[in-house]
């Protein structure tokens, strides 16, 4: 067959024209297909519980997006409130499945709520649902096996740190706290169901804690219970645990470290002499991970010590630093690398704290935001919540009011393009957060002056 000359580039206009039909059917059939994937369709079945935590991540990306979404070849303007409604449906499928008879389907829906909580601010679609979702999750806490129970309990501190330190928070906290605690202290529950409780039960006491300090203290009593457990026997030698025993002891630790920040100063005394020597005797423990949580501990207590009065000093001083300095140069081939590069690492940083009042003074950015970790304290409540919101604490930083208040951020922002080009210097932002840091600290105090009396 001849060769049209015009085929050359591409042919006459009726081929263009069909070439064209062709394209755009090609796109709007993929259109379709994206349609159905996002939407989750699946035939006639629904979607399954396992592929459900995905989606609702999925939904919530594409829910954060500030602007509009332009779907690819069709021009099509997907509304955002829309993509909103959706995501807020397969979130009410996730509690009602809290309720399902399967195992099975409970944890999947724990799991997307856990993704949910962590990634985005829900605080509205949650109050009117918050009793609900407590009554599940102390379901889960009391008749699920133990994977159940550390997922839930997961879930209650992410609830906590969603209602806030309000009412809200504080009701749901004196619900799930017996539970909590009941799990938490049981020699015969799952370690990991464990573990979770006590970092639930910190993060929701430091949350959800009123005036009222019987909570508190409950609490920190029930934390201490268990990681005293590493303490060291009459004759001085460290106990022998079994395998897993000493992530609860550190989960524990850490959280009652987190819960010291908000006891009046007669109680913190009471504590560092009680506890400093205990805790000392504790860095010569064979686990890595359990030595640096008492390494922090140490120097968050010496922070708080310091706090009360300047001229605070453990009276086994220079045997404390001579342990520190030890763990800060320690080159035992028998330990890990990056074991012994952590190690040495933060036990320098505490050492160097206690002698010279010395603290790293580390970055936080988020947005055009940023928040300075400068002290033990401040340093123990970002990884509290970080440990809860993993990937999602930068979120929850520049939008949820309870963060931005403890870390003193004021409001969240609105930004425009103008706004995000006059960027206020690095020392101003130091400045201004150290600032009110430091105010919320007073106001705290206060709060900490009226508990005196009943702790």
């Amino acid at each position: 067959m001849p060769r049209n000359k015009k085929g050359k580039r591409g042919g006459n206009s009726s081929s263009k024209g069909s070439l064209r039909q062709e394209v755009l059917q090609l796109q709007l059939s993929k259109t379709a297909v994206s349609r159905a994937g996002r939407n989750g369709m699946r035939g006639e079945s629904g979607v399954s519980d396992d592929d459900l935590a995905s989606e609702v991540l999925s939904h919530y990306s594409s829910a954060s997006e500030s602007a509009s979404v332009i779907e690819e070849g069709t021009g099509e303007v997907v509304d955002e409130q829309t993509a909103q409604e959706e995501t807020e449906d397969k979130l009410k499928q996730c509690i009602d499945n809290l309720m399902d008879k399967s195992a099975k389907t409970r944890l999947a829906a724990l799991e997307s709520l856990r993704l949910a909580f962590s990634s985005r601010v829900l605080y509205e679609f949650l109050l009117e649902r918050r009793f609900t979702i407590s009554d599940c999750l102390e379901r889960s806490l009391k008749k699920g096996g133990g994977e159940e129970q550390a997922a839930a309990a997961t879930v209650c501190a992410l609830l906590c740190v969603q209602l806030g330190g309000g009412v809200e928070g504080e009701e749901g906290f004196k619900m799930l706290r017996p539970i909590l605690s009941s799990i938490l202290i049981d020699s015969c529950a799952s370690l990991s169901a464990r573990q979770s409780c006590a970092r639930a039960l910190g993060m929701c006491c430091y949350v959800s804690a009123s005036e009222d300090a019987e909570d508190l203290l409950k609490s920190i009593g029930h934390l201490e219970s268990v990681f005293v457990g590493a303490y060291p026997l009459g004759d001085g030698s460290l106990p022998s645990v079994k395998a897993g025993i000493p992530a609860l002891h550190s989960a524990a630790l850490q959280s009652w470290a987190l819960l010291c920040t908000l006891c009046p100063a007669s109680r913190i005394n009471t504590i560092l002499n009680h506890h400093m020597p205990r805790l000392h005797a504790c860095l010569e423990s064979s686990e890595v991970n359990f030595r640096i949580a008492v390494g922090e501990t140490i120097a968050l207590l010496y922070e708080l010590g310091r706090d009360i009065d300047q001229e605070f000093e453990y009276e086994d001083c220079d045997a404390l630093c001579d342990s520190l300095k030890n763990l800060a140069t320690d080159g035992n081939k028998h330990r890990a690398k990056n074991d012994r590069r952590k190690q040495r690492s933060i036990f320098r940083e505490v050492l160097h704290y206690i002698e010279n009042e010395d603290f790293t003074e580390e970055k936080i950015q988020f947005g055009i935001e940023a928040i300075y970790i400068d002290g033990w304290m401040r340093h123990r409540i970002y990884d509290a919540f970080k440990e809860v919101l993993e990937s999602g604490v930068r979120h929850h930083l520049q939008f949820n009011p309870l963060l931005r208040d403890i870390f003193g951020l004021g409001p969240p922002l609105i930004l425009d393009a103008s706004v995000k080009a006059s960027r206020i210097s690095r020392t101003e932002r130091h400045l201004f957060n150290s600032a009110a840091f430091k105010a919320r600290t007073k106001l705290r105090n206060k709060v900490r002056d009226k508990r005196a009396d009943v702790m």
